[in-house]
């Protein structure tokens, strides 16, 4: 005669409704352990570089900057990308009809990933003279220049963390393209350094914010937008708001896509500026 336990004989898996053996919940528990910190070590931190959706290569081109409303011209951005081996080096300059001028040089290693190397960013006022002048080393987790605050210069040399997804000045174009490769829970986080005019290691997110729709002479342009921000703190740090309000970037549909517009802060001094 067979022995039964009193609740009947242990069901099987295969039931809808069958219940799961003492042994096999103590194998699945361990299982899950195991599993579950592997899933999540998967996900993406805002330090690691983000995969590459294009190829980068050389480019060069120049776009008109707006007021804020579009309507007054006041300035030139110039933009040039040179690429030797696997290593880009993207410099933009926007220059303004007053004078003054903002300047970011940035280094990268291209390949399946983007990552950061160094980079330089420098603000000039209107006589030309240098108000911020950063020299971004990624590798060496360090930023070392001046910046000045209340007509006084201030000397820096100070470590950061910056992993090699720091993305600033024209990456960040970069990381737009390839916001659907990178994306999780429709958002893309990155470390940048902005200029307060302190340099601030900065954790950004960006996220898709519908589209737009552009005019050019004889065509409208149908784009994707994207909306850039900090992703803590952004609503109680009033230094912070002022580093990032509303920014957005629009672009086309091309394969590479193209940036159409740029609507947001020239820098940490708040001046709103359109880019076409």
């Amino acid at each position: 005669m067979s022995r039964r336990c009193p609740r009947g004989p242990h069901p099987t898996l295969r039931g809808p409704g069958a219940r799961i053996r003492p042994g096999r919940v103590a194998l699945l528990l361990h299982v899950l352990v195991l599993v579950l910190p592997a899933a999540h070590a998967q996900a993406r931190d805002a330090g690691d570089p983000i995969r590459l959706a294009w190829g980068e290569g050389e480019v060069s081109g120049y776009s008109a900057i707006y007021a804020s409303g579009g309507k007054a011209h006041v300035g030139t951005v110039v933009f040039h990308q040179t690429r030797t081996g696997d290593v880009i080096t993207a410099k933009r300059v926007a220059y303004f009809a007053d004078g003054s001028s903002d300047e970011d040089v940035a280094v990268a290693r291209v390949g399946t990933t983007l990552e950061t190397l160094h980079g330089r960013t420098t603000i000039r006022d209107t006589r030309g003279k240098p108000t911020v002048d950063l020299r971004i080393d990624v590798a060496g987790d360090r930023v070392r220049g001046f910046y000045t605050d209340d007509g006084e210069r201030v000397e820096i040399d100070e470590a950061m963390a910056l992993p090699p997804g720091t993305y600033f000045g024209p990456l960040v174009f970069v990381v737009v393209k390839s916001f659907a490769k990178n994306a999780e829970d429709g958002r893309l986080v990155f470390r940048t350094v902005a200029p307060t005019p302190k340099p601030r290691a900065l954790d950004m997110e960006l996220v898709a914010d519908g589209g737009d729709s552009v005019r050019r002479p004889g065509v409208r342009l149908t784009t994707r937008g994207y909306a850039l921000r900090p992703t803590v703190f952004w609503l109680i740090d009033p230094l912070i708001r002022k580093l990032a309000p509303d920014t957005h970037f629009y672009v086309d549909d091309g394969e590479p896509p193209a940036m159409v517009r740029y609507v947001g802060p020239r820098n940490y001094a708040g001046q709103r500026i359109v880019v076409e």
